[in-house]
C-alpha cells in the first residue's frame, strides 16, 4: 500500500477526502452601536464589528472565494421577549440588507434565528416563572425569521432546539411568500461546554440557570438522529451538528442515514483550543486546522461553519 504513498502528486491523486473553499461558512459577529471593531476575549482574531465595517468585511470574504456568511447580532437593547431580534431595523436585518447589496449574490448570507443575544435573561425562548415556555417561543421565531428574510437572508439557521421550530418557520416563510429561503436546521445541538468563548462573545450567557432543558443531553446519539430526523420531517433544507470535534460520530451517523445536506459547526472552544496551543508552541496552527476540518469533511459533513474560514481559504489558495 505504500507505492500510493511515494510523492506527493501521488497521494493527491488518491485523496479520497478533499477539503476546498466552497466547504466554508464564516461566522460573523456584528454589535449596534460600536464604531470600531472589538476584540473578543477568547477567541484570538476574532472581532464584534460595526456596521459601518460589513461592505469591507464581505468584500474580504467574497476576495477568498468563502460562500457563505452567518450573521449573529448584538443589539443595543434587550427585553424580556426579545423583540428586537425582529425589529425592521435591527442588527442583523441591517446587517444582512448591507452585506446582500456589497456582494451581489456572490455570497449566501445565513442568519442565526434565535434570542439569547436579545432578551434580557439570556436564554432562547420566552420565559415565565423559571420555565422555557415551547409554543410562545415558536411565534416570536417566525417573526424573527421572517423578518430576516425580508432583509434577504438566503438561509435562516434556528438555533434554539426549540420543539417544532422547523416547521413553524417554513410555514411562516412560505406564508409571507419566501418558499425560496432555505432552512439550516441545528439539529443536534448538545448542552456544551465549548460554547463559552461565544457567549462572551455575543454577550448571551443564561442569566439563571443553564440551557440543558432545551439543548441536548451530549450522551445521547440515538436521540440526536430522533431530533435530525424530527426537523427533516418538518421542512429542513440542511441539518447540522453542533459542536463538531467532539462529535464526528455523529455526523457520520447523520450522513450514513440520512443522506442529508450536512453542516457541522466548528464551534468557539474548539477554536480557543487550537489558538491557545499554537500560542504556547504546542502545535502548528495551519496544519492542525487543516487536519481538524478535513476530518469533519471525511465525517460527513458538506459544510463547515468555522472561524478559521479566512485563513484556511487562503492557505487553500496558496497550494
Amino acid at each position: 500500500m505504500r507505492r500510493l504513498r511515494r510523492t506527493q502528486r501521488i497521494r493527491d491523486l488518491v485523496r479520497e477526502t478533499t477539503l476546498t473553499q466552497d466547504d466554508l461558512i464564516y461566522p460573523v459577529f456584528v454589535q449596534d452601536g460600536i464604531e470600531t471593531p472589538e476584540a473578543i476575549e477568547g477567541m484570538p482574531g476574532q472581532f464584534r464589528l460595526p456596521l459601518a465595517e460589513i461592505p469591507r468585511e464581505v468584500k474580504n470574504i467574497v476576495s477568498l472565494e468563502i460562500p457563505g456568511i452567518m450573521v449573529f447580532g448584538l443589539p443595543l437593547e434587550k427585553d424580556e421577549t426579545g423583540s428586537s431580534a425582529f425589529d425592521r431595523n435591527g442588527i442583523v436585518q441591517r446587517t444582512v440588507e448591507i452585506a446582500k447589496e456589497q456582494s451581489r449574490d456572490n455570497l449566501i448570507i445565513m442568519t442565526d434565528v434565535c434570542l439569547c443575544q436579545y432578551t434580557s435573561h439570556g436564554h432562547c425562548g420566552i420565559v415565565q416563572e423559571g420555565q422555557i415556555l415551547n409554543d410562545p417561543t415558536l411565534e416570536v421565531l417566525q417573526k424573527v425569521a421572517v423578518s430576516q428574510a425580508k432583509a434577504g437572508a438566503d438561509v435562516v439557521a434556528p438555533s434554539g432546539m426549540i420543539d417544532g421550530q422547523v416547521k413553524a418557520i417554513r410555514s411562516a416563510l412560505d406564508s409571507a411568500g419566501f418558499q425560496n429561503v432555505c432552512i439550516m436546521a441545528y439539529s443536534a445541538k448538545h448542552a456544551s461546554c465549548f460554547y463559552d468563548p461565544f457567549r462572551n462573545a455575543a454577550h448571551s450567557a443564561p442569566a439563571f440557570g443553564d440551557r440543558r432543558s432545551y439543548q441536548m443531553d451530549y450522551g445521547n446519539a440515538n436521540e440526536a438522529m430522533r431530533e435530525i430526523e424530527s426537523d427533516i420531517k418538518e421542512g429542513a433544507d440542511i441539518i447540522m451538528v453542533k459542536p463538531a470535534l467532539a462529535y464526528l460520530d455523529l455526523i457520520y451517523a447523520a450522513k450514513r442515514k440520512f443522506h442529508y445536506p450536512t453542516a457541522a459547526y466548528n464551534v468557539s472552544g474548539e477554536y480557543a483550543m487550537v489558538k491557545a496551543a499554537t500560542e504556547k508552541g504546542w502545535l502548528d496552527e495551519k496544519a492542525s486546522v487543516l487536519e481538524i476540518l478535513t476530518a469533519m469533511k471525511r465525517s460527513g459533513a458538506d459544510m463547515m461553519l468555522t472561524y478559521f474560514a479566512k485563513d484556511v481559504a487562503k492557505w487553500l489558495a496558496k497550494k
